[in-house]
């Protein structure tokens, strides 16, 4: 018997979508605007399950929006050095300050997924976070942090389609891994592994959100504008500017052309394989 994850939805329609998202993006620009000016500090955390659309996600929600203000935090394994800290310690150094937004690609819920389901974590090192977590959120909320938390949803099926898809595209070939393919095995104890850890940290300080993603432009779509529906940003009036007239030439020659090293026309190459 399949073991399910979400409802499934319709595709929508690539024109309906490119026309949303690029709505949604702006509007997400206005809300880094806010952000920087009202000194605002924006946590959003994407969890879910493999394959289920959290990077792709994000890659939409950050296209527009400026690198110096929003960064993208993936950290990757914790060193020897990180697991003797307290387990929130390394990723406290990576949360905002004020006028920034920072998007947890995966974040410290990985003691209560892949960490509790591979047994990469004791009994009791679970046990501590399940504990600590709504503390911890707690006092993110109360120090004025924007918190998010959206659980990226997907069915059993979709899951193993897209990964198989994977397999043959030298292009996503690296998203890869074998804790990856490990969760098509291990569906049931991931599924349990996210019922408990939604009892313990589904707070009302800090819910968690649930994104279905078998149609992955839905996805996207419905989850940037929950975001923005939660946030209380405003159109922040911008210093006007203006492109000014380019001066007179004073006598500045170009150097040749030949005497640099320009890369060479590849895209000349192109125009016979038009047809």
């Amino acid at each position: 018997m399949a073991h399910k994850e979400g409802k499934g939805a319709q595709r929508l329609p690539r024109k309906l979508y490119a026309r949303e998202l690029y709505r949604l993006q702006t509007e997400m620009v206005k809300l880094q605007e806010w952000a920087r000016a009202e000194h605002a500090r924006l946590v959003v955390i994407f969890e879910g399950r493999d394959a289920a659309g959290k990077g792709g996600a994000i890659k939409r929600v950050s296209k527009y929006l400026n690198p110096r203000l929003a960064r993208i935090a993936a950290l990757p394994a914790p060193t020897e050095r990180e697991r003797s800290q307290w387990y929130f310690q390394r990723y406290i150094a990576h949360l905002p300050a004020a006028g920034e937004i920072v998007l947890f690609d995966r974040s410290w819920y990985n003691r209560a997924g892949v960490e509790r389901v591979m047994g990469f974590c004791t009994n009791e090192e679970y046990g501590r976070f399940l504990h600590q977590c709504p503390i911890f959120e707690r006092l993110l909320v109360e120090d004025g942090i924007l918190l998010r938390k959206y659980w990226f949803s997907v069915s059993d099926e979709e899951q193993e389609r897209r990964l198989r898809s994977r397999l043959d595209d030298p292009a996503r070939r690296w998203k890869l891994s074998k804790l990856d393919l490990e969760s098509v095995t291990r569906w049931e104890d991931y599924s349990r592994a996210k019922d408990e850890m939604f009892v313990h940290t589904d707070i009302p300080e800090a819910p968690w959100h649930v994104v279905d993603c078998d149609d992955k432009r839905r996805a996207r779509i419905n989850m940037m504008a929950h975001l923005l529906s939660t946030v209380p940003y405003r159109d922040v009036r911008l210093p006007e500017l203006t492109v000014p007239d380019r001066p007179a030439p004073r006598g500045y020659i170009r150097m040749p052309r030949e005497s640099q090293a320009f890369v060479p026309d590849h895209a000349a190459t192109l125009d016979g394989q038009r047809h």
